[in-house]
């Protein structure tokens, strides 16, 4: 019986850590007995690390060695890189490709029956991992993912977009693993199970580690762990186990649990980017400015891959009120399918919207959909065989929806009913590719209304009958209906206004164009769809936007670094360097620091507006005096002894130095003893430590002792996933910071800066 097959009968109980039962002696195929004798059907090779192809092997030959007769099977557990993608980081996607494909091959060379990609919090580094999976062996994908208490991960992740996204990936299962006890994972839970209809495991921590007598425990107890993990079975989920902290003991306490039937789901028509999902129960508009025809200043843009142009865009047109972004790069001398995965890749890391793939050449649409870290929209598949044999199979393998054109190789038909049976012919087709019908739009196509007056109440019919009798939702691009005759805008106005009334859904436009953004507000008040005119008042009595939003301070908040650097050189013609960094620089910093707690911005939009303060910073810095370019205070920084992850002490760089301090960073998996040298050496003030797995935090209490013991007056501020405030203290760490924006507070407070 394979594991899927187990499972639609089965609740899979997975095993617990594996980190845990290591550190207290055992070796893997001990550990892997243990929890098969505590009840684990699935447990999970000691392979969390990046292991070489023999370790793989062996990994799993003493996985396979400890079932023996049981009915259980063996996943190759697969963890997170350590590494940021690009851009936010330097790791490339091929690059983080490479090593799954390389693990995933390992793996199922030795024989594993799943592979297990788990911990995952930057939904991009997730979906390459499925991609190396699923195009590299045929076993069946689990991904989960880690949330904190605020239902995100700390890349600013939501649920939904994790739903839609994997699942659109074709994965098998989907959960949720690590950051939280089973108390916190429920709402979790529930919300997952609203979002998909896959089966969904659950893993999470023995609660809330803390020290005692040098050592890492939790606190819950193996009884209070089943008692919630029972509360959490009731709602459907296909598996549980456990993560940090967890032994056979918590796994014998949730293997006597039963499923439950999972209640029917209905998933919502949406979109999503990484951190933002855009439902389709109303009106969204979807902006159409990147796009090159009959713009020479964007053509120059793309020819001279300026990537800033671009993304400057897509910025205006999310202010403006798009909600989607189509991306269109094709034009003579422009190399497609590149331009549009490096296109999408920095768009992405610039604004939350949701995306359309917009293209003519399959190659195009798939290196876009490649780089897309949500779930997009592919413009576009019409009613011809060559376009739905080229098209769909690439809609369907990334999981997007798709544009159907109701135009086949005849070209476009002059009446509605034509139109209509070439979206039942379009719909026929993407459901036969396994594409689900809420992911099927139509564009009944807009046509000239100048060159045949009639054709614009033509499409005004299809938009109707495609609504009633296929229920799809509906796209047009609206603008095109006044090619040719005066007064353009006011009769596209008066166009969307009747194609919202017939039920347009998707109108693609300009949002720049406030008279159309002021139709679609209306028609929501008229409609009864903007619940007590709430967004009709807020945009028609808007209070004029602060003045913080112009200037460089507008080109840091949006992350655009050449414009930054641009508006510092001139900000140097009317003020003193100093000025311009304390009263003006740092204040800006410190507003993007207070976005990003309140949850308005997250992860890849604080390191974009980093990086263009430190553009900013630079330029000024060249023309600070050499007595003055110096002084900044000297900080270290370093990932304890045995933890090899330093996604967070590497954010936690980039924001310190736009602040303008000196960081020495002494990478990851740093003995104690060598970071105690180097603060000595370096006269090191502050000192930052970094841990993500409970089980280097004996390494990082170590490590606190080691600086202090060779540099009494050095500050050590500590901070990753496994921290709490009280764990720190107990250490004897001087401080905790719970993201970057803390450790620059703390860093002001120990070094007196102001």
């Amino acid at each position: 019986m394979t594991l899927k097959e187990f499972a639609r009968d089965n609740l899979l109980v997975l095993d617990g850590a594996m980190g845990t039962m290591l550190q207290s002696g055992h070796d893997a195929r001990a550990v892997h007995q243990a929890y098969l004798a505590a009840g684990a059907n699935v447990i999970l090779t000691n392979t969390f690390h990046h292991k070489t192809d023999e370790d793989i092997a062996a990994a799993v030959q003493a996985a396979k060695e400890a079932i023996g007769n049981h009915q259980s099977y063996v996943a190759l557990d697969i963890s997170p890189t350590g590494q940021l993608l690009e851009p936010m980081g330097m790791l490339s996607f091929d690059d983080a490709y490479a090593m799954f494909k390389r693990q995933v091959l390992a793996g199922a060379q030795a024989g594993v029956d799943a592979i297990y990609i788990e911990t995952m919090t930057e939904l991009g580094e997730a979906r390459c991992a499925v991609l190396a999976a699923k195009e590299n062996c045929d076993l069946p994908v689990f991904c989960t993912m880690s949330f904190e208490e605020n239902l995100r991960t700390f890349t600013g992740v939501d649920i939904p977009s994790m739903a839609l996204t994997l699942g659109g990936l074709g994965v098998d299962f989907i959960g949720l693993n690590c950051s939280v006890g089973p108390a916190q994972m429920k709402a979790m839970a529930a919300q997952l199970l609203q979002w998909t209809d896959l089966p969904v495991v659950i893993k999470p921590n023995a609660g809330l580690p803390k020290i005692e007598n040098g050592q890492t425990v939790f606190d819950v107890t193996p009884e209070v762990f089943a008692a919630q993990m029972a509360e959490i079975a009731t709602l459907g989920v296909a598996g549980i186990g456990g993560c940090c902290g967890t032994t056979p003991a918590f796994i014998q306490a949730i293997s006597i649990l039963k499923r439950s039937q999972k209640p029917p789901v209905e998933i919502p028509a949406a979109l999503c980017s990484a951190t933002k999902t855009v439902l389709l129960d109303r009106v969204r508009v979807t902006g159409e400015r990147i796009n090159p025809t009959g713009k020479k200043a964007f053509q120059q843009a793309l020819l001279d891959d300026d990537l800033d142009y671009i993304a400057e865009q897509a910025i205006e047109q999310v202010e403006a009120g798009a909600d989607i972004l189509d991306v269109n790069v094709g034009m003579p001398g422009v190399d497609e399918p590149a331009t549009m995965a490096s296109v999408v890749t920095h768009i992405q890391s610039m604004v939350h919207a949701p995306l359309q793939i917009d293209s003519t050449s399959p190659a195009a649409i798939e290196a876009g959909l490649r780089a897309c870290r949500g779930k997009a929209i592919v413009n576009s598949v019409n009613g011809e065989e060559k376009s739905l044999r080229e098209i769909l199979p690439l809609v369907k393998k990334y999981g997007a929806a798709v544009i159907g054109l109701t135009l086949d190789e005849n070209g476009i038909p002059p009446t509605a009913q034509q139109r209509l049976a070439i979206a039942e012919k379009i719909l026929a087709a993407a459901l036969a590719h396994g594409i689900p019908r809420q992911d099927v739009f139509i564009d009944c196509l807009a046509l000239a209304a100048g060159a045949e007056q009639s054709i614009a109440y033509e499409t005004l019919h299809a938009i109707r009958l495609v609504k009633e009798q296929l229920g799809l939702k509906t796209t047009l691009g609206v603008s095109n209906v006044s090619f040719g005759l005066p007064a353009r805008e006011k009769l596209n106005q008066t166009f969307l206004a009747l194609a919202l009334a017939n039920g347009l859904d998707l109108p693609i436009l300009n949002p720049n164009n406030a008279s159309m953004l002021d139709t679609i507000a209306c028609f929501h008040q008229l409609k009864n769809i903007d619940i007590n005119s709430a967004a009709y008042l807020q945009r028609f009595h808007q209070a004029v936007q602060d003045s913080s939003t112009s200037g460089i301070a507008h080109f840091i908040h949006n992350g655009l670094q050449d414009e930054a650097r641009a508006a510092a050189q001139q900000l140097l013609r009317e003020h003193e360097p100093m000025i311009i960094v304390n009263e003006i620089l740092l204040p800006i910093l410190d507003a993007v620091g207070k976005q990003y707690e309140s949850g308005a911005i997250f992860l890849p939009q604080l390191l974009r507006s980093a990086q263009a303060a430190k553009a900013a910073f630079d330029t000024v810095k060249q023309n600070l005096p050499a007595k003055d370019s110096d002084t900044s205070e000297t900080i270290l920084l370093a990932t304890v002894e045995g933890d090899i992850h330093d996604i967070g002490k590497n954010i936690v760089k980039v924001v310190l130095e736009n602040y303008g301090y000196r960081v020495i960073d002494l990478g990851k998996d740093v003995p104690a003893a060598h970071v105690a040298e180097q603060a000595v050496q370096h006269k090191a003030k502050l000192v930052g430590l970094s841990a993500l797995m409970t089980t280097t935090l004996a390494a990082m209490e170590k490590t606190i002792q080691a600086i202090k013991h060779a540099s009494p007056g050095t500050v050590v501020v500590v901070g990753g996933a496994v921290l709490t405030p009280e764990i720190a203290q107990r250490m004897g760490a001087d401080y905790y910071a719970k993201d970057a924006i803390e450790a620059v507070a703390i860093a002001k407070k120990a070094l007196d800066k102001p």
